[in-house]
Order: C-alpha cells, then sequence, then structure tokens
C-alpha cells in the first residue's frame, strides 16, 4: 500500500465506526487484506459483495456490536486490501484468503457470514476451517449462471463487457460514478436504499492504480463461485440461508441450493433484493442475532 494509504483506508471507514480497529492480514502469495475489528462477544466474520467492501455492512454492524467482536473484511484487491499484480480472483484464491484471516487471526467459536459472493466464500472457507465455525449465514448467494447481469440493462453491459476480449480493459476503465450508481441500483427493490456517500467510497477505491484490472478479474472469475458448489457437500455446521424475493438468483437456483444443506433455516425477504444488508439492516441484524 502506497505511503498515504492507510490513512485513506480509514477515512471512510471511521465515519460510521469511529471506535473500530483497522488491521491487516498477509497473504502468503504476497499483499494484505484489510480488516475492521470492532464489538464484543463471540467472533463474527462478515464477507462483502461483488465490487464492495467491507462498508458494505455499515447499517448491520452497529446493530450486532454488542453481540459479536465483528471482523468485517475486504476481500483480496478489493476495498483497500493490496492490489497484487497478477494474482488470482478464482473462489479458491479468496477461500484461501479468507481460511488465512480466520487463522492469523486465531478465531474459534466462529460465525461465518456473508452476502453474494461472501456468502459463497462463507460456505467453501467453512470446509477448510474445520471446528473454528460453529455457524454460517449465507445472504443471497452467488452461485448460478447470470449473476449480476441479471440486475439490469447496465449491469450486463459493464460485466458482460469487462469478461470480453479485448475491450473488457476499456470498460472497467469506463467506469464513473453514474455508472456504478446504475449497477448498484440494479442491487435493490427500492434504489433510494443506495446510500450515495457509500457509492461516492466505492468510487474513490476504484480510482486505486491497478483497481481496473482487479475488477476485470473479478468479473471474468465468477464462474468459479458456481464450481464450487461442489463443496457445499462437506459443510458440517448449521447453516441459514436468506435470499431476498427480489434476488437476482430465481426461485429455482434458490431451492437447488436448500436441497444441498438437509436441515438448513431457510429465510426469505419481503420486497429485497440481491443488497440485503443495505435494504434489510435490521432483518440481516435479527437473523445474525438469533443464535
Amino acid at each position: 500500500m502506497r505511503p498515504g494509504s492507510e490513512a485513506a483506508a480509514r477515512a471512510y471507514t471511521e465515519t460510521w465506526c469511529a471506535d473500530g480497529q483497522i488491521g491487516y492480514v498477509a497473504l502468503a502469495g504476497g499483499g494484505r487484506v484489510r480488516y475492521l475489528r470492532t464489538g464484543s462477544g463471540p467472533p463474527l466474520v462478515l464477507l462483502h459483495t461483488v465490487r464492495t467492501q467491507l462498508d458494505h455492512f455499515q447499517l448491520v454492524i452497529p446493530r450486532i456490536a454488542g453481540a459479536f467482536t465483528v471482523y468485517a473484511i475486504d476481500l483480496p484487491g478489493m476495498g483497500w486490501s493490496d492490489i497484487v499484480p497478477g494474482a488470482s480472483y478464482e473462489e479458491p484464491a479468496l477461500r484461501a484468503a479468507v481460511v488465512r484471516v480466520v487463522e492469523q487471526l486465531d478465531l474459534s467459536g466462529l460465525t461465518l457470514a456473508g452476502e453474494s459472493m461472501g456468502a459463497t466464500l462463507s460456505l467453501t472457507a467453512s470446509t477448510d476451517l474445520g471446528g473454528r465455525v460453529r455457524r454460517i449465514v449465507a445472504v443471497n448467494t452467488y452461485d448460478f449462471a447470470g449473476g449480476i447481469e441479471r440486475a439490469n440493462l447496465l449491469a450486463r453491459f459493464v460485466a458482460g463487457g469487462a469478461r470480453a476480449p479485448g475491450i473488457g480493459p476499456v470498460v472497467t476503465r469506463m467506469e464513473n460514478k453514474a455508472i456504478l450508481t446504475g449497477m448498484m441500483r440494479g442491487g435493490l427493490r427500492d434504489p433510494r436504499n443506495l446510500p450515495g456517500h457509500y457509492v461516492a467510497e466505492i468510487r474513490r477505491v476504484g480510482r486505486r492504480p491497478g483497481y481496473p484490472a482487479v475488477a476485470r478479474a473479478v468479473f471474468r472469475n465468477l464462474d468459479s463461485l458456481i464450481a464450487a458448489r461442489e463443496r457445499y457437500a462437506r459443510v458440517e455446521v448449521p447453516v441459514t440461508l436468506v435470499y431476498g424475493d427480489y434476488d437476482w438468483s430465481r426461485p429455482s437456483d434458490r431451492q437447488a441450493n436448500i436441497a444441498l444443506f438437509p436441515g438448513a433455516t431457510s429465510v426469505a425477504l419481503p420486497e429485497t433484493g440481491h443488497f440485503a444488508a443495505l435494504e434489510r439492516p435490521a432483518d440481516i441484524a435479527r437473523i445474525l442475532l438469533s443464535t
């Protein structure tokens, strides 16, 4: 991370979590991931969605910090985690990073929770963490074909264009606040639930040197999250699956996952899109607090 970047990495997060501690864990392949630690109680790790960062949970964390020691993580290269040229953004590499953080912080009796790609990684990482994990809460898992391209026409153009040979780098460099706002609104049932200050922060991150290449790599490797569903059969702890009724997944996608976890708790959130942590933070907090 360049000189002065650590102060930049704290600036926005401290506007909504002034008493939290920002830390970093070095990855085996180089670079570090940023995390926020706040609250008290048993540990809970939060993993964010595609093209966002740990601040995605800013409306949830204050509601649960009295019951958990919360560790919210910026996935590799995303948010204010280090950008490592040539790094992999396939599911195995992202999963390994989550495992590394949990092991380096020596967390146990852990609740793993996430939304979108973070939900999928919560499920898959648990299979490598053994007895450290006691429970998983997976919100709107990203493990089906189409994904973000189901959000709206703008998201379809950007995500599809980012993956395309030749024009991909051009498309990811086109991002501005208006484009980002339009894409993210496709993840909400009510677009008024998208905080403008949060979009501005995500766009600030998007201007980091090397970030367009990260965004393109993430989009190009989303199918690896689908392939990782084969690990679901290895999950050995209680699972709560949460879906917004306007999530990008189809009812058949949701039922297919529910069938893979016999005995899992299934929760449907009405009038909710893909970004439930923004749209229904009180409900997400309630689910996390129910043990």
